[in-house]
């Protein structure tokens, strides 16, 4: 279910995987806007079909909203890669289009991209913890924290919390704030995100009704939220993942050891937009989401890592804490039977 060590530590060497990757940090404009057109086209066209279907059947309604949520966990990777830089070559067109499906995806565009490369600079670091991770105690740390902190990791790390309640949160109600630490910019995305969410709202309500809208809208983000939240949640969160302290931190480790190779049958893998080659994107965050899957199969260094499947998947969303000691993610109940051991 881990990745597997490429063979040969030299491999890692920057020298070496630099030059492997390089080609395929390239954008494509026509791959691009193909992809605009296939996912932020056909988005809009559900909207319309969904108009129409109120007419006939409410029957109709769960199938277009499981659709919608999946387009918008597409319509998020093009943001994401929007983000980076990497989806055009241009610095205009990124921004444009990474406001613009923000916008879809209610995430604000400069605070998101702030956030997010801190997480990509400190992904593995367990002395860095904190900036767009899944919240993660060591062994140690829980042991050693007090009974409402342990209440509150322990509902932060239930899958009903994790998976269903708090991504909806995070996208509708977190996310309409600004950091702390945020900057002027960032600070200002937040609220003018705000008032063309309102703006769309309020045009969308117009045309098809208020509760046809909250229905539709609402019901595909938290499929989207739900599906997002869980696609990361196994990218980083499996048994042999990987976090070190301090000088023991590899970042070119992190990537391939630390980021799953998450093998998804193709409808998923076309829905996620690849993301499940999570591995190269965290080796190369330049890396646009339609090369992803060129460059994986491109050398043995990538191809060699063990995958994740989507049996594999569910077996980790009972790992809550990092042992430190055997550099494993464990679950409470390895915890207790631990600890009871060491009673008897």
């Amino acid at each position: 279910m881990a990745a597997s060590p490429a063979p040969g530590q030299a491999r890692y060497d920057p020298a070496v995987w630099k030059a492997l990757i390089a080609k395929y940090r390239e954008p494509d404009a026509v791959r691009a806007s193909w992809q605009l057109v296939n996912t932020l086209g056909s988005y809009a066209v559900l909207w319309v079909v969904y108009d129409l279907s109120l007419s006939y059947s409410w029957w109709l309604v769960p199938p277009l909203v499981l659709v919608s949520g999946g387009l918008l966990v597409r319509t998020f990777i093009i943001f994401h890669d929007c983000g980076h830089g990497s989806f055009f070559a241009s610095r205009r067109a990124n921004d444009f289009w990474g406001s613009l499906s923000g916008l879809l995806t209610f995430t604000p565009y400069y605070h998101w991209r702030g956030e997010h490369a801190i997480h990509h600079g400190t992904a593995g670091d367990l002395d860095r913890r904190g900036t767009g991770d899944v919240w993660t105690l060591t062994v140690a740390e829980y042991l050693a924290a007090s009974r409402w902190k342990k209440f509150a990791y322990q509902l932060a790390r239930n899958p009903l919390f994790l998976f269903g309640i708090g991504p909806l949160f995070v996208f509708v109600i977190y996310q309409r704030f600004p950091g702390a630490e945020a900057d002027a910019r960032q600070r200002h995305s937040v609220w003018w995100m705000n008032l063309a969410i309102l703006v769309m709202a309020v045009s969308l309500s117009a045309w098809i009704g208020v509760g046809p809208y909250l229905v539709f809208q609402f019901g595909s983000l938290a499929v989207a939220a739900s599906a997002g939240v869980w696609l990361f949640y196994v990218q980083h969160q499996f048994e042999d993942a990987y976090w070190e302290r301090g000088e023991d931190w590899d970042y070119a480790v992190a990537a391939l050891q630390g980021s799953s190779y998450f093998k998804l049958p193709r409808i998923l893998q076309w829905f996620s937009g690849n993301i499940g080659f999570h591995h190269i994107h965290h080796l190369s965050p330049r890396i646009p989401n339609y090369n992803l899957e060129r460059c994986h199969r491109s050398d043995p260094l990538f191809r060699d890592i063990k995958p994740i499947t989507l049996r594999g998947a569910l077996k980790t969303m009972g790992l809550r804490l990092w042992d430190e000691s055997s550099k494993k993610l464990v679950s409470f109940r390895h915890l207790r039977h631990q600890r009871n051991g060491r009673h008897r």
